[in-house]
């Protein structure tokens, strides 16, 4: 599968015009914007509400003509998740809300600044983080896990598979919460109802890839989850009870959970190409600040440079230096085309508490 990123950096749609009750942000956007002009003044748009998003008591729907894959990578368990492209065909049919299909397809654009955050692809900066936790056998056994940004939620998945105390899962769009990040959980939790997440299962490859078949059918393909889509209330499985689900900008989402009691704190926080704007580098660096726990370490993969949006590492490597608060270490470099990266950032021991 290749990847690349297509930005609608152009003026996306009329300002006035309202998406799920937010404006639609004008996708201004400067190629040449430095890290010094980055603060928390910086307009970074009309802020989205942020809500939390309880998965519902009845599934099936949200399963129905979904077609599903499968990726295994060395001993990490398989993860499963909807086909993006088919997803997008069966989707447009359902209520959206934020109109984000239809801005997609109108824009032929991976991403629509304040409408729409890419969280419809898997980019492949996702499986390097993959390929990392299964390099370093990370288990997460009892650990509270923030898939930030996560999209199709692979990230938060692997860790509910691995014995995670708690998963919570943040995405920019609502549609892409309901409609692809909690079926993706929905399709793995039914895989194995007592899965517990120890690590027990192997993949069969490394990097393996696969389609499996039609989800919500009764003629499952043999290599697909058992189809355990009637339970009464999916909500009390004992896999999705760890779950958390939120959307929203980081702006509003921070405030809303950390409304919650007792307040949380993450071991581990994944957030994968989330960085190709500077605009957004002050909230996400708040987020980071205020939900790490004291001994946590932030998983972030990206790309070198985000071409027609302006930010990349070496931008975000300046700011978080300025910041203070913050260690960043380099984990993988890649060396072939557009260079990628997984950093991990861990508190400065002064600002430990």
């Amino acid at each position: 599968m290749s990847f690349c990123f297509n930005f609608d950096t152009s003026g996306q749609a009329n300002a006035s015009q309202e998406v799920d009750g937010n404006e639609v942000q004008s996708g201004n956007k400067d190629d040449g914007a430095k890290y010094a002009e980055v603060d928390d003044n910086t307009p970074a748009g009309p802020v989205k509400e942020a809500k939390e998003h309880l998965p519902p008591s009845d599934p099936q729907f949200l399963l129905t003509d979904g077609v599903f894959e499968t990726i295994t990578i060395g001993t990490l368990p398989p993860l499963h998740f909807l086909n993006e492209t088919v997803f997008e065909r069966t989707a447009s049919e359902r209520e959206d809300r934020e109109k984000i299909l239809y801005f997609r397809e109108e824009k032929n654009s991976d991403l629509i600044s304040g409408v729409y955050e890419g969280g419809l692809k898997v980019w492949e900066c996702t499986y390097d983080i993959l390929e990392i936790m299964e390099k370093e056998g990370e288990t997460f056994s009892g650990k509270t896990v923030l898939d930030l940004g996560c999209g199709a939620g692979l990230l938060g998945i692997l860790a509910l598979k691995r014995g995670a105390r708690q998963i919570l899962f943040q995405d920019y769009n609502s549609t892409v919460i309901e409609q692809l990040t909690v079926p993706n959980v929905i399709l793995n939790c039914e895989e194995d109802d007592e899965v517990e997440g120890d690590g027990e299962k192997k993949g069969k490859g490394k990097g393996k890839k696969q389609e499996d078949g039609c989800v919500g059918k009764e003629d499952l393909n043999s290599g697909s989850p058992p189809p355990k889509k009637r339970a009464a209330d999916l909500s009390k499985h004992p896999l999705m009870r760890k779950c958390l689900f939120y959307s929203g900008d980081w702006r509003t989402f921070l405030p809303l959970v950390l409304k919650k009691e007792p307040q949380p704190k993450f071991d581990i926080i994944f957030t994968s190409e989330t960085i190709y704007n500077t605009c957004y580098y002050p909230a996400l660096h708040e987020t980071l600040h205020k939900l790490l726990a004291p001994s946590g370490l932030v998983y972030l993969a990206t790309k070198s440079h985000y071409f027609g949006v302006g930010g990349g590492l070496h931008l975000f490597e300046t700011f978080v230096e300025q910041r203070g608060v913050f260690s960043l270490d380099h984990l993988w470099d890649g060396a072939k085309g557009l260079q990628r990266h997984v950093v991990v950032l861990r508190f400065k021991k002064q600002n430990e508490n």
